[in-house]
């Protein structure tokens, strides 16, 4: 049985090839500001892209973008803020949330743009 970390982190790589197929450029995964971490980071042509993925096994419980609460989007926009802050940076940025489904046959990825807008 794969545990719950070995799940996101499969459920990151195949966001990460999802993201790079639609010609992202992957700039970070898994970047930490203190305890809080940013999945992915990625270039949308001149769009820095902040990336949640969001995992679960089959659908017994809440989809998984269920799981993205205020209080989880406030931690993301204050990585986000470190980030930009600490790489000096000055471009537009946007907030996509990734979900991966597994099921017993395979899974399934939905990809969110503009998931939800900064509120700090």
């Amino acid at each position: 049985m794969v545990s719950t970390r070995e799940l996101g982190e499969i459920a990151e790589g195949l966001a990460q090839q999802h993201l790079v197929k639609l010609g992202y450029e992957i700039v970070a995964t898994n970047w930490y500001y203190g305890h809080l971490e940013l999945d992915i980071l990625a270039m949308d042509g001149e769009e820095l892209v902040i990336v949640e993925v969001k995992a679960r096994s089959g659908l017994r419980y809440e989809h998984p973008s269920e799981a993205v609460t205020n209080t989880k989007i406030k931690r993301i926009v204050e990585a986000a803020d470190a980030y930009i802050i600490e790489n000096d940076l000055d471009i537009d940025t946007r907030f996509d949330i990734i979900t991966v489904i597994f099921f017993k046959q395979g899974h399934e990825l939905e990809h969110f743009k503009d998931a939800f807008y900064p509120t700090m």
